[in-house]
């Protein structure tokens, strides 16, 4: 083998054995991964939607920035729903569901034109900051008053 020839055998190895640490590397890094969401990132939420008329969907993401112990009144909102707690705690509750106390890094689903009895901070000493994804299907106001019977 000439050296040429010899050179080119000795790149090709090279790059061969460059490859296969690499792959190693790579499956090592991987086997050792924790298992669900990296560190720092919310579980996926994930909750069925009711059924809507897809030619007029539209998606509002709104901040909701609570003060210490401060809360709402009582209130409805003609589109579902989710929220996600950015900060703090969050009280929260639907009439006919239970109570619930959602942290930082949680998320719930409220239906369409549910009664929003509880929409408070549960900390008398810390702000809470709530992002809420609505998904709505016609033009309406965001929050609107109490819907007697729901």
């Amino acid at each position: 083998m000439d050296s040429k020839n010899r050179k080119s055998w000795l790149m090709a190895m090279v790059a061969v054995v460059g490859i296969l640490v690499q792959s190693t590397f790579l499956s090592v890094a991987q086997s050792k991964a924790p298992s669900g969401p990296p560190t720092g990132q919310a579980a996926p939420f994930s909750h069925s939607l009711p059924q809507m008329d897809g030619g007029h969907l539209r998606a509002i993401l709104v901040e909701v920035n609570y003060a210490p112990g401060e809360k709402d009144k009582p209130h409805s909102h003609p589109c579902a729903v989710i929220g996600y707690v950015a900060q703090g705690t969050i009280r929260f509750q639907v009439r006919g569901g239970t109570e619930t106390v959602y942290k930082t890094g949680e998320s719930f689903y409220e239906p369409p034109n549910g009664v929003h009895q509880v929409s408070a901070n549960a900390s008398d000493t810390e702000p809470a900051r709530l992002i809420a994804y609505f998904t709505c299907d016609h033009e309406t106001p965001l929050t609107v008053p109490p819907i007697e019977g729901k």
